[in-house]
């Protein structure tokens, strides 16, 4: 049963990133069943994340539209979520997308005088990015251009 839940939540998508799953992201920690009720345990990207109830919401939708009726959605927020959570195709479809995946062993949590990660482009693949704000279009990005191709792009920061 956990393995015909699994599936299920490989088709629910990341509302900001539809590219990705629930399950590539990390975001859901567990599955378990105790008698007729299938409890999904899940993590937020960082507490407060807008996308959590859209996200809970079709979690349940995806599951009862499966036959699957008696769903507990419970949030954990400990240990906190981390960009290693993501899956290693979860990163590569980041990149096809046009989204910088976190450069592993990066968290920005660098001081005021830090460099900056160097992620590479997702277009034209260049190592020659120069960021253009520590803030992109969700509070989990930076924007990015890259100095070779001149595109603009998100990057996915490296959370720990």
């Amino acid at each position: 049963m956990k393995d015909t839940i699994l599936n299920i939540l490989e088709t629910v998508k990341d509302p900001e990133i539809p590219v990705l799953s629930v399950l590539d992201m990390g975001i859901v920690r567990d599955v378990r069943q105790e008698d007729l009720v299938v409890e999904i345990v899940i993590t937020p990207t960082y507490t407060g994340c807008p996308a959590m109830d859209v996200i809970e919401a079709d979690i349940k939708k995806a599951l009862h539209d499966e036959g699957i009726e008696n769903v507990k959605i419970n949030t954990v927020l400990s240990p906190p979520w981390t960009t290693d959570w993501i899956s290693e195709d979860g990163l590569e479809r980041l990149e096809k997308y046009g989204i910088a995946p976190p450069v592993r062993g990066t968290a920005d949590k660098r001081t005021l005088f830090a460099e900056a990660p160097k992620p590479r482009c997702p277009y034209c693949k260049s190592p020659n990015p120069i960021m253009v704000s520590a803030f992109g279009s969700t509070a989990c990005k930076s924007q990015y251009k890259c100095d070779d191709c001149k595109e603009p792009f998100d990057y996915f920061k490296c959370l720990r």
